[in-house]
């Protein structure tokens, strides 16, 4: 089983099509298409933001192949016997953590300190143009298919 047939899996079990789970993990939708049609090979990037997004699976499961697809005996225990991920009602919501919206959010608004407009130094250009000789045909050779040549010289 290859990795992007786990990635199938994960979005089988979240009953998600692949545009809205490409939008949940943070990655376009052309890079998951491309991983799920094998055009592509996913990167660590991307197999990392399936791994923050869905903390539930286990990342060698994701990455290898190797153990199960959950990440402990913990998580398992989240799992309901029809196979949902069925999270406490105190955890904090796996998929959509507040933290990390609240910090992009703030980040954004964050204005740069420190910077200040450092005057910038003018370039002038100088164009030249140089006097050439004019220049005079001295030979034209005409090339033939069998190998052979004329050469044509101007009269002086």
């Amino acid at each position: 089983m290859e990795i992007k047939d786990r990635i199938r899996m994960i979005m089988e079990r979240e009953k998600v099509p692949p545009r809205v789970f490409a939008e949940t993990i943070g990655v376009q939708q052309s890079t998951l298409s491309h991983i799920l049609n094998d055009r592509n090979k996913p990167s660590l990037e991307v197999v990392m933001k399936v791994h923050q997004t869905y903390s539930y699976v286990n990342i060698e499961w994701l990455l290898y192949g190797k153990g199960e697809m959950l990440a402990s005996a913990e998580s398992a225990s989240l799992v309901s016997s029809n196979g949902d991920y069925q999270p406490s009602l105190f955890d904090e919501n796996p998929v959509n953590s507040t933290k990390e919206t609240i910090g992009l959010e703030n980040r954004k608004e964050i204005a740069l300190r420190g910077t200040e407009n450092v005057a910038k130094e003018v370039v002038k250009q100088e164009i030249r143009y140089i006097e050439k000789p004019v220049r005079k045909i001295t030979e034209i050779r005409i090339f033939f298919d069998d190998n052979t040549y004329e050469t044509f010289r101007p009269e002086k």
